[in-house]
C-alpha cells in the first residue's frame, strides 16, 4: 500500500538534518508573553521582535483592547454560525461600515481570514472558462482561490508589465478575465507598478482585484495601500486585505463598488460555510481600523524605521531583496539553508526574532530572513537591531 506520506520525504530528511546539528526548530517558536508589540519573552528570554506583521502596533492599543473586552461581555465568546445563519451581530455590520469608510467605497464583506477571503472571492467571480492572470509570485491563497475557482491560470514574471500585456493580448477578447495583483509581495517587500498594469488590464477589459494585506494601514496617503499612494485606487474592482497585520487582529475582507457585489454574501462558499469571527475581535477591528484613518504620524515614523535598518543592514554587508526600502518588509537574503537557519538561531540567541522563510514559499529558491518592522519601534530599538545583527553575522560567517 501506498504511504501517503512519502511525498513527504525529502523535506522530512531535511528537517531532521538540521535539528541533528543541534539547530533549533524555526517553525515552531513559542511566544511564552508578549509584552508589548515590540518585545516578547522567546526561550526564557526578553526578545526583539521583527518577524510579525503588526505593522502599525495596534494589538495593545488601548481603545482597541476595550472594545474587545466590551463585546465579549455584552455578546459572549462566539457566533456559533454563519454570517448568513446566525452569525451576523452588530459587530461584523460595524467593521464593515468601517471599512467602507476606510476606503470610500460602497461594499465590503468579512471573511474570517484574509486567505479565505482570496479563496472566496477569487473563486466565485472567476470559473470555469474565465482567465485568471497573476503575477507568477502570488500568494498561495490567490493560487488556491485559482484552483478551486476552475479557471485557466496564466501566469507571468514577477512585476513584469510588459509580460502582463503580451499575455493578455494572447486571451480570447470576450473571455472574462480577472488580473490579480498585490500591492506589496511578503517575500521581498518590493512593490508592484500597479498604475501602468491597471492601465493595460482595463484596456484589454479585464477586471482587477489587488490584495493590499502588506500595505493597508501603513502606504497611501490615507494608509489605503498601494493603489491609493500610485493613483489608481478608483480602477480596482476588488480590494483584498486582512485585519492579522496593520489592524492587529484576525480576519480578512474585500471591499469594492461593483453594483452587483451585494450577491457574494449567497454565493461565495467561503463566506456561507464558515463561521463569523466572535464579536470580540471584530469590534476590536472595527476601532482599530478607525483609528488607522488618523495614523499619519505612526505611517512617516515607521518610513523612517524602514529606511534606517535597510539603510544599516546594507552598510553592515547584508545582501537585501531590494535596491531601497520599498514597504516595512526587509528580506535579509541568506546564502543557503543551512547558514540561513544558523542565522536565524544566532539571531534568537541574541534577543532578536525575525521569520526564516524558504523553498517554496520564496521566489527562486531563496532562503531569506524576513524583518518586519512596527511602527511602535523606536529610533533605539532600531540600532539595537542592526547591532545584534552585526554580532549574530560575524558569528556564522555571513558578513
Amino acid at each position: 500500500m501506498t504511504d501517503l506520506f512519502s511525498k513527504f520525504d525529502p523535506l522530512i530528511q531535511q528537517r531532521e538534518g538540521l535539528l541533528a546539528t543541534g539547530q533549533k526548530d524555526p517553525f515552531s517558536l513559542v511566544m511564552e508573553e508578549v509584552k508589548s508589540p515590540t518585545v516578547a519573552i522567546c526561550n526564557g528570554k526578553e526578545t526583539i521582535l521583527l518577524g510579525t506583521y503588526n505593522y502599525m502596533g495596534m494589538t495593545f492599543d488601548d481603545d482597541v483592547l476595550a472594545a474587545g473586552k466590551k463585546a465579549m461581555d455584552e455578546f459572549g465568546a462566539g457566533t456559533t454560525g454563519s454570517r448568513v445563519l446566525n452569525g451576523t451581530f452588530f459587530h461584523h455590520r460595524d467593521v464593515e461600515n468601517a471599512l467602507k469608510e476606510f476606503y470610500a467605497m460602497d461594499h465590503a464583506m468579512v471573511f474570517s481570514t484574509g486567505y479565505q477571503a482570496n479563496l472566496g472571492i477569487i473563486s466565485t467571480i472567476a470559473g470555469k472558462g474565465d482567465y485568471i492572470i497573476l503575477d507568477i509570485d502570488s500568494h498561495a491563497s490567490i493560487y488556491d482561490g485559482c484552483k478551486m475557482g476552475d479557471a485557466e491560470i496564466v501566469a507571468f514574471r514577477h512585476n513584469d508589465v510588459e509580460a502582463l500585456e503580451k499575455r493578455l493580448k494572447r486571451l480570447p477578447a470576450e473571455a472574462g478575465k480577472l488580473v490579480v495583483l498585490e500591492g506589496v509581495y511578503s517575500m521581498l517587500g518590493d512593490v508592484a507598478p500597479l498604475k501602468e498594469m491597471i492601465r493595460i488590464s482595463k484596456e484589454a477589459g479585464a477586471m482587477i482585484l489587488v490584495d493590499e494585506a502588506h500595505s493597508m494601514g501603513f502606504i497611501g496617503e490615507n494608509g489605503r495601500g498601494v493603489a491609493e499612494e500610485q493613483g489608481v485606487l478608483d480602477d480596482v474592482d476588488f480590494v483584498i486585505g486582512t485585519f492579522s497585520k496593520s489592524v492587529g487582529t484576525v480576519g480578512g475582507f474585500c471591499v469594492s463598488n461593483h453594483p452587483k457585489f451585494e450577491i457574494l454574501r449567497l454565493v461565495c462558499r467561503p463566506y456561507v460555510f464558515t463561521a463569523a469571527l466572535p464579536p470580540s475581535v471584530m469590534a476590536s477591528s472595527a476601532a482599530s481600523i478607525r483609528k488607522l484613518m488618523h495614523n499619519g504620524n505612526k505611517r512617516a515614523h515607521l518610513w523612517e524605521n524602514s529606511k534606517t535598518l535597510h539603510k544599516g543592514l546594507r552598510d553592515l554587508g547584508f545582501r537585501l531583496g531590494t535596491e531601497s526600502p520599498q514597504s516595512a518588509i526587509i528580506a535579509v537574503i541568506m546564502p543557503d539553508l543551512e547558514r540561513g537557519a544558523a542565522m536565524w538561531q544566532a539571531l534568537l540567541e541574541n534577543g532578536l526574532y525575525v521569520n526564516l522563510a524558504r523553498p517554496p514559499a520564496t521566489p527562486a529558491g531563496m532562503t531569506l530572513l524576513r524583518c518586519s518592522l512596527c511602527a511602535e519601534h523606536s529610533s533605539e530599538q532600531v540600532q539595537d537591531i542592526l547591532a545584534r545583527f552585526e554580532r549574530a553575522g560575524k558569528a556564522v560567517g555571513i558578513i
